[in-house]
Formats: structure tokens, C-alpha cells, sequence
């Protein structure tokens, strides 16, 4: 498909007379001084500017809002020179489907501003009331970008207009600048690093007064006039890991909001490459929260598509119980294997001890990740363990239904300058051996560099595989993607609890996944069950909330909305964890059904006491609910869902507890659940019938 618009001069623009484009759905148009960007969902009006856009104007086409500015000034900034961009010029072309990413639009818009070159693509899906934005940096820049935190407190205070004014913020991704001043806002923040946190979301709720800034990936605005809103997600790691962060991600001034801290210095701006800073999405919504985070989860589908026979995974990883690699061999392999496959396993994945070379966790060896290259056979099943290589292993499992996956540490020496020999290593175990899903560990990101190296590390194994490799992103520690990066490669590693060390507490795992589901595709997560019947002992006595206070089938519930990871070895399970192989199977029938739907939180935030769960919206009139009655004396309980007021409703259970009713939607989606005991569960699919007016 050729261009649809191209620009001849730096002010002046003609139409192209080429092909429509990809769809009626999303299209674009340089009419005049006006470039436009839509979908069917929502259009955003830019004045050209010589390239350099300035938002004009903002459309939600469902509700038919339109947000104009009070002012225009450009959307972009990283030098100090604001005026109209030179040489600009734009195209757009229709982007194929790949195995990753569904079919989009892209509109690429590219412009001069002093001696930086600056090249902005706008990613747009057919589904999605949303536009985002790719910016790429080619050039030089001199000095540095000014930190986006101003203490109020070394500020004069404010007795005559021009004690207002404040120092501009030099680095300026995205912005918006709206009329009014009765502009609401919520800015999510999210850690990682998740050794040593556990509380992993935190939300602000701000009136935008004056300008101020605040931290979090996401911002949520709202008109406090008319309740319409929209919404910038800043895909970028977690703020308190991003690279040469200046403290904040958002600018909020009455009606003006602003994305900072676009991940890269002065100096990585080279002249003979692009350098990609980190991206930005502006969405749209009308209503309340549950249309604002529908919005943003329908952009957050389109990263990585969802495929069954390529995502789904209940995976069993025996690192969990502690025996690092001195178990990890063939005979043991071969043995978890079978009883893997009597739980329902789908995937068994080695963590290391499977190579050659020896970590520096290693229990068996004093190991070290330092120039690994130096032995090339480092990744290389050791012969010792697997005098047959891993052939026996993946012959066993693929008899058994079982994928095999390996754990992976990539070369973080000199900023992975080894990504190609990295790639190599597992380009080589898929040509062999038919392995395609790698747990990826031991990251740490200190600069740009290292994130390019690390993206072609990803991208050389995805493209040699066919698209079909899958990275268990762990985020355990370092500095690494966080929940809002590297979104395309496959999953989150969310977590490592051990009852070894007595600090997994099956509800901190719930909530957890609860918090985040709200803003993050719970698909995307792997989340841990372990043995609940290890190590008691490491528990205070009478503790309530100690894992074996709950069924195992409990366990393995609380993963149900995330993919289930079987933190254990199979060998240290009693008989009677078998039991859940029923439940399991359960879950098999329906666990895509599931994550294909919206998920999001419903209930209360899980505390060991709470009737809390999850809704899956499969569509407007039919999904799933999973409900979890935690040590709360009551059998029954209202439960808040997310059925709309009215809506008389059938709950058929698929597992758990649950038996079948029919209940009409209260106020706030109220619907009254019953569960036999504390500490049970019950799924069920539930269909709306009717919906009643009130």
C-alpha cells in the first residue's frame, strides 16, 4: 500500500491520489494546515506546525465529546526551540497482521528542529479508543534535559500574576492543553522489584491546581464538568527504575497535563542512528471507571495478541522449593514429568542447572554470570546431568501433553554486548530441541544502550522462531520492564515466595494480583501456587493465614486469572494433591475462554477476611466470575460486580463450591454469593437475561 499523504515542502502539503485507506475504521488526512488521526472510536486534530504537531483537538466518537485546546503549543519538546519544524513530512501505510501484533495503522510524521532530527509514529487499532505514539531521536543535543520536579516550596509565593510563572520542563513527550479548570486526575504508580516489595500499586487522586508533578505510568483525567475523560499511559518501566528519570512522568497545571521523562540523555542521541525514547498512548472514555480501564485494556490487547496454543501455560517450575539446581537431571526431569502430567500441567519449564556453566546460585558450584562467553559451552545441556542431551526430557513431555521451557540469564557484562551470541544460544536449543519458552532472570538495565542491545536480543529470537517464542519476563529485581514494557515479548514472572523462608501467604498473592489486574492485563501474569503442605513449621503457630490453612485447589484458584505457576517440585506433594487434577481439567476447558475477556477486580481488596474476586466481560452479556470467600464467618455475602444495575442474571458454576442461581444486579452491581466455608472459591459463567429498568 503506497503513502496516503505526502508532503512536498515544509508548509505546504498535497494529498495523495493512492489507495483508500486500510479500512473505514482508521484512516488519516492532511487537509490544509490540519493533519487528523482517527478510528471509529475517537480522532485526534493536530495543526501541522511544519511537522512540529500542536493538538487542535480531541474526539471521543461514542460519546461525541470533543476537547479543544485553550492553546496550542507542540505536543513534543526536547530542546528549547518551540517554533515550527522544518522539512516535515508524513505518510501512513497499513501495518500486516504478524503473529504478535493484530493488523494497525500507522501514521509516521517526521520533522527537523535544530540539528535533531525527530521521527514520530502514531499506531492506531481498529478496535481501540486510542492513538499511540513511537518517537525516534536522530541527531545532536547538547546540555541536559531539565528535571521535571519543581519543590513548591522553593517557589515565591503567588501575590501578582507573574509570580506564576515556572520553570519549563525541557523534555516533554506528549501533551494536552484543555479549557476549564475543573480537571480531575489519578496517576498510577507501580513497583516491581518484587524481592522486596509487596505493595505494588499505588493511585493518587488529584484536582489539577498550578503545576505540579506526579509519578505513575498511567494518568487518568477527567472533565469535572461533564465526567468525560481520557487517559496517557507512558509505556516505560516503573518510575522509581526508568533510565535518567526526572522524578516525575506527568505535568499537571488546572486543564494542561504533560508525559516527562522520556528515558534517554543528551548523550545517547547519535547522528548516524535512531534512538527510540519511551512511548506514549492517549486514549478516551465516557462514563465511570469501569469505561475508563475497558478503554485502556483494549489498547493493552492489541500489544501482544493472545494466542491459546502459544500463551496459555499452567506451568510447573520446581525452583520453588528450593533445591536451586542439585536436583535438576534427567532421571528427576523425567520423573516430575509423569506427575506433572497427572495434575494437568500444560508446560514444565528447568530452571538453571539444566547448562553447562554454573550461576552464582548455583548449590552445587560457586558460579558467576561474569563474562559467560568465555566458556561456550555455557548454555549447552551439561552432559553430566543429561548424558542425552534434553531429547529424553522433550520426547517424555511432548508424550505427556507437556511443552518443555528452560530458564535463561542473558550476558549483562558491557551493556549485553553479547545480545547476538544470546540469541544465538536460544535460536540454536529451538532448532534442536523444539524450545520456545525461556524465563528470562538476572536483567538489569542501567542505560539506553543496554535496553537497545537487550531489544535486539528479543527481537533476533522472535524472528528466528517464527514469533513464536514466549519470555517469562521475570521482575523480581534489578532494573527491568516493569508492567507497562517489553509488553510484546510474552509474560510477567511476577514473584518469588517461598514457604522455605515463610513469607508465602496465599492472600498477599491474591491481592497482589487483584491490584494489579485493575491496570494490567491479568493474562499477562504468571502467578504462583506452591505446596502447602512444606514446611509448616516455618509458620507462627495458629498463624490464620499460613498456606496450610487452605485446600490446594484454593491455591491453585487464586492463579486462575493470571497463568497458573506451579512453584514446586511434584515429587514433595502428597497424594492427596492429586485431587485437584479434576480442577484443573476444569480450568483447561475454559482458561483462554477466560483471557479473553476483560478482567478486572470485583469485591473487596483481598486481607485474609474479604469477599473478593474477579469478572471476566467476555462481552456485553456474558463472562465469567470467580469469587473467593477468604475467613469470613458469614456464608453469604453482596459482592460488587460489574453487571450493570438490573441486569437479571444465570451463574452457572464451572468449579469451585458454587452452585447454579439466577440474581438480579443491585446498586453498584451488587450481586449476593454463597459459599459453604471460609476459605473456599466457586467460577461460574454467568449470562445476563435481562436487563430491567429501574
Amino acid at each position: 500500500m503506497s503513502a496516503l499523504l505526502t508532503l512536498i515542502s515544509c508548509n505546504h502539503a498535497v494529498k495523495d491520489t493512492g489507495p483508500a485507506p486500510v479500512s473505514s475504521e482508521c484512516y488519516s488526512r492532511l487537509e490544509a494546515d490540519t493533519l487528523t488521526i482517527g478510528n471509529g472510536l475517537i480522532e485526534r486534530k493536530f495543526v501541522w506546525n511544519g511537522g512540529n504537531l500542536m493538538t487542535y483537538s480531541i474526539t471521543d466518537k461514542v460519546s461525541g465529546k470533543t476537547h479543544f485546546s485553550g492553546r496550542t503549543e507542540p505536543d513534543f519538546v526536547m530542546t528549547s526551540v518551540a517554533g515550527p519544524g522544518k522539512n516535515g513530512k508524513v505518510s501512513a501505510s497499513r501495518v500486516l497482521e504478524t503473529p504478535v501484533s493484530p493488523e494497525h495503522y500507522k501514521v509516521c510524521v517526521s520533522f527537523e528542529t535544530g540539528s535533531l532530527q525527530v521521527r514520530r509514529e502514531y499506531r492506531i487499532y481498529e478496535d481501540s479508543p486510542a492513538i499511540a505514539c513511537d518517537t525516534w531521536l536522530k541527531g545532536r543535543l547538547k546540555g541536559s534535559f531539565a528535571s521535571a520536579v519543581e519543590n513548591n516550596a522553593d517557589r515565591k509565593n503567588i501575590e501578582f500574576s507573574e509570580d506564576m510563572a515556572s520553570r519549563p520542563v525541557s523534555a516533554v513527550i506528549d501533551r494536552v492543553n484543555f479549557k476549564g479548570n475543573h480537571w480531575h486526575a489519578k496517576a498510577v504508580e507501580f513497583w516491581d522489584v518484587t524481592d522486596w516489595n509487596n505493595n505494588l500499586v499505588a493511585e493518587r487522586d488529584i484536582i489539577s491546581y498550578r503545576k505540579n508533578s506526579y509519578r505513575g505510568n498511567i494518568l487518568f483525567m477527567r472533565d469535572g464538568t461533564d465526567g468525560s475523560g481520557l487517559y496517557f499511559l507512558k509505556e516505560a518501566p516503573c518510575s522509581s527504575v526508568q533510565l535518567e528519570y526526572g522524578n516525575a512522568d506527568f505535568i499537571a497545571d488546572f486543564g494542561s497535563f504533560s508525559v516527562t521523562s522520556p528515558g534517554i540523555s543528551t548523550s545517547d542521541i547519535r547522528p548516524d542512528e535512531w534512538t527510540g525514547i519511551y512511548s506514549c498512548v492517549l486514549g478516551v472514555f465516557d462514563g465511570g471507571e469501569l469505561e475508563a480501564l475497558t478503554a485502556l485494556r483494549k489498547y493493552q490487547k492489541n500489544v501482544r495478541r493472545h494466542i491459546a496454543g502459544r500463551d496459555e501455560m499452567i506451568m510447573m517450575n520446581t525452583w520453588g522449593d528450593r533445591s536451586q539446581d542439585s536436583k535438576v537431571n534427567e532421571q528427576f526431569c523425567l520423573a516430575e514429568l509423569e506427575k506433572a502430567a497427572r495434575l494437568g500441567i500444560t508446560h514444565f519449564q528447568i530452571d538453571d542447572g539444566w547448562q553447562v556453566g554454573k550461576s552464582p546460585n548455583s548449590a552445587v558450584a560457586k558460579g558467576s554470570f561474569k563474562n559467560i562467553w568465555d566458556n561456550p559451552d555455557y548454555w549447552t545441556p551439561d552432559p553430566v546431568k543429561y548424558p542425552h542431551g534434553l531429547t529424553p526430557i522433550v520426547e517424555k513431555g511432548r508424550e505427556l501433553g507437556i511443552e518443555i521451557g528452560l530458564w535463561f540469564n542473558p550476558s549483562i557484562q558491557n551493556d549485553f554486548e553479547d545480545w547476538r551470541k544470546d540469541a544465538d544460544a536460544l535460536i540454536k536449543l529451538y532448532n534442536e530441541y523444539g524450545i520456545r519458552i525461556f524465563k528470562i532472570d538476572g536483567l538489569n538495565i542501567p542505560n539506553k544502550k543496554a535496553e537497545t542491545n537487550l531489544r535486539r536480543f528479543f527481537d533476533a529470537v522472535q524472528k528466528a522462531t517464527g514469533y513464536q517464542a514466549v519470555f517469562n519476563l521475570d521482575v523480581t529485581a534489578g532494573r527491568r520492564g516493569g508492567y507497562h514494557y517489553f509488553n510484546e515479548y510474552g509474560n510477567i514472572f511476577l514473584e518469588n515466595r517461598y514457604t522455605d523462608w515463610g513469607n508465602y501467604y496465599p492472600y498477599h498473592t491474591l491481592r497482589n494480583l487483584w491490584l494489579l489486574s485493575r491496570y494490567v492485563p491479568a493474562e499477562k501474569l504468571q502467578i504462583e501456587f506452591l505446596n502447602c503442605w512444606r514446611n509448616a513449621d516455618k509458620y507462627p503457630s495458629g498463624d490464620p493465614f499460613a498456606p496450610g490453612c487452605y485446600s490446594f485447589g484454593y491455591l491453585f484458584a487464586i492463579a486462575m486469572m493470571g497463568q497458573p505457576l506451579a512453584w514446586m517440585e511434584a515429587e514433595n506433594l502428597p497424594e492427596d494433591a492429586y485431587g485437584i487434577a479434576p480442577l484443573i481439567a476444569e480450568y483447561r476447558e475454559v482458561m483462554n475462554e477466560i483471557h479473553e475477556g476483560v478482567i478486572l477486580p470485583v469485591g473487596d481488596e483481598p486481607s485474609g477476611k474479604s469477599w473478593t474476586g474477579f469478572q471476566s466481560m467476555t462481552d456485553g452479556w456474558s463472562g465469567y466470575i470467580l469469587v473467593f470467600r477468604e475467613a469470613d464467618r458469614h456464608g453469604s455475602a453482596f459482592v460488587e460486580t460489574l453487571l450493570p444495575e438490573g441486569a437479571k442474571t444465570v451463574f452457572e458454576p464451572v468449579a469451585g463450591d458454587g452452585k447454579k442461581f439466577r440474581a438480579t444486579a443491585g446498586e453498584d452491581g451488587r450481586i449476593r454469593f454463597t459459599l459453604p466455608q471460609e476459605n473456599s472459591f466457586a467460577l461460574y459463567r454467568y449470562t445476563v437475561e435481562v436487563l430491567q429498568s429501574r
